[in-house]
């Protein structure tokens, strides 16, 4: 008879057994607000004892897959996991990936872009006062001059966040999260020695101005030069410390 959550060979069993189930739950096999069989029930489907079913559920709640609730009709309940929630996973992930593998500046920052230029068609048409409102009051924000760096750094990315939301499609919010949330702070850390805030002012200002006109050719226009910009920034600064760190001839 075949298991109907079919695991994996080999790992941790635990690991092994809240796959299963992620999978059944992706798979359509498990539905929405569907109760998960109780813990004896999976231990005995499992072959497995009871404490191992509860890590395993423990890290299908920690993805947000499953809910519990207690009492006479409690138990684990497939969960409908929003775009929100899963908001901070894929910022996690993508700060990660970036930092294992080593990703070059001019990579991160061509995808990061390349994401963001897919939104801006769509935010100049369908971008409402609010994203308009809050791009207008982070601009404002970054030109105050007693604000940290730490301070604009967070501005900047709520500015783009704002344009990305803009676009009015959970989907590319969810996807570009990691792109802005966990790339544009790196960035910012490699650049903020160098780069001109009036500069970045300016072509933020540009790009709302466009977004709010409709004008989806000016505000890529203007986001292209910013990422031109960046990537110089980045470049030179690259110049700078191996010039000081070039041996010196007498």
């Amino acid at each position: 008879m075949t298991h109907p959550y079919p695991m994996a060979a080999e790992g941790e069993l635990s690991l092994r057994i809240s796959a299963a189930l992620r999978d059944a739950i992706i798979a359509g096999r498990l539905l929405v607000d569907q109760r998960l069989p109780s813990e004896q029930e999976l231990a005995d489907s499992f072959g497995v004892s009871r404490p191992t079913i509860r890590e395993a559920l423990k890290r299908l709640a920690a993805q947000n897959l499953i809910r519990t609730q207690r009492g006479a009709t409690g138990g684990a309940f497939v969960n409908r996991l929003s775009f929100e929630e899963a908001y901070g996973q894929q910022i996690t992930t993508s700060t990660l990936l970036l930092s294992m593998n080593e990703v070059d500046f001019e990579t991160a920052c061509e995808a990061r872009y390349a994401l963001e230029r897919a939104c801006i068609p769509l935010s100049a048409q369908r971008r409402s006062n609010d994203h308009l409102a809050t791009m207008r009051a982070e601009i404002h924000r970054q030109s105050q001059p007693g604000l940290s760096d730490q301070g604009f750094c967070a501005s900047d990315v709520a500015f783009h966040r704002a344009l990305v939301d803009g676009a009015h499609n959970p989907v590319l919010s969810y996807q570009l999260a990691g792109a802005v949330e966990a790339m544009q702070p790196l960035m910012n850390m490699i650049t903020f020695t160098a780069r001109s805030r009036t500069r970045i002012i300016a072509l933020h200002a540009d790009i709302a101005t466009a977004i709010e006109a409709h004008d989806a050719h000016a505000a890529e226009t203007a986001l292209a030069t910013l990422a031109s910009y960046t990537i110089d920034l980045a470049n030179d600064i690259r110049a700078r410390r191996k010039t000081r760190q070039a041996p010196q001839t007498e």
